[in-house]
């Protein structure tokens, strides 16, 4: 089962690490992430730029954009990695390892599923099915 790994901490966090703190820190996700591929169960990683960075689609009566993160508040999402684990206590231990390597204060688990849209598309109608992962 795929697994999302969702770190939260600060944009504070992050920008006020040195640099070699910020090397080392990246040096134990690598651990992390060969790990986690060494036992196949390393999906995409990704790290996000600053939420600063972020730009907000909000829908209404019309939809506009603002500038920034979706919500104020103490902690931002980060970064997330994606592992395929047989069991929600293998997607902790994987947590648990990722937590290791970084400095965020709370990563969420969450189960979730490969989706696409279907290769004959009515675009009046378009159509989801749920994959899995490919090999």
């Amino acid at each position: 089962m795929l697994y999302s790994i969702l770190i939260y901490g600060t944009d504070a966090d992050i920008a006020n690490l040195s640099k070699a703190e910020e090397e080392h820190l990246i040096g134990q996700h690598m651990v992390v992430q060969g790990k986690l591929a060494a036992e196949r169960k390393l999906g995409p990683v990704v790290r996000l730029h600053p939420s600063t960075t972020a730009m907000t689609l909000r829908k209404g009566p019309e939809a506009y954009i603002i500038d920034g993160p979706f919500a104020e508040t103490k902690e931002q999402l980060l970064g997330f990695y994606v592992v395929d684990c047989a069991t929600q206590e293998e997607a902790l231990e994987a947590a648990r390892a990722i937590g290791g390597a970084c400095t965020s204060r709370a990563l969420e688990v969450r189960p979730i599923s490969w989706f696409q849209l279907t290769d004959s598309i009515d675009h009046t109608k378009a159509t989801v099915r749920v994959e899995p992962k490919p090999a």
